[in-house]
């Protein structure tokens, strides 16, 4: 997270700056954090069903499979806070920062590989593993494409001016 100004030169960005993006991304994983938390919470619950011992072997992989998928999902989705709670005060917001965001992209990778892997699993049970695996396919692609695909193309095609950048605390309004 290096700003350039406009010398082109390297600077930090400032501590108002960080402290922006580091709310933004709190904000962005708590919304994450909430659907993560109830899917996890489910799928834990699942095997104390009292169909679950019908499920063919494919079947309880997918679970297990999805399974961990969540629970990592969670970890990454939670890792900022720790991050955040072991570095409290030692004056590393930049790091933070950097970190969260990686935590939160994979989050939300991890996250679309789960919530397809469910959708393969549930529809799989219902309907039959050709389904299962179409259904679950498609769901991967819509979010590849909404949560990937789509913001790279949409900041391609649209010319709406982009955001002025922030001002450094230091400089005066003139």
């Amino acid at each position: 997270m290096v700003e350039v100004n406009r010398g082109g030169d390297a600077q930090q960005p400032s501590q108002e700056t960080l402290t922006r993006n580091w709310d933004e991304l709190l904000q962005e994983i708590r919304v994450t954090q909430t659907g993560v938390q109830i899917l996890t919470g489910f799928l834990l619950t699942v095997p104390f069903s009292n169909r679950f011992h019908e499920l063919t072997g494919f079947q309880r992989g997918v679970y297990l499979t999805v399974l961990a998928g969540s629970v990592l999902t969670t970890a990454l989705v939670v890792a900022p806070v720790a991050f955040h709670r072991v570095l409290f005060r030692h004056r590393r917001r930049e790091l933070l920062v950097e970190w969260a965001n990686r935590f939160a992209l994979s989050g939300l990778a991890m996250l679309a590989l789960t919530v397809s892997g469910v959708v393969l699993l549930v529809v799989d049970v219902v309907l039959g593993a050709t389904q299962g695996w179409l259904a679950g396919g498609t769901v991967l692609l819509v979010f590849a494409l909404l949560w990937g695909v789509l913001p790279r193309v949409a900041d391609r095609v649209d010319d709406s001016p982009h955001n002025r950048p922030p001002r450094d605390e230091g400089e005066s309004s003139s």
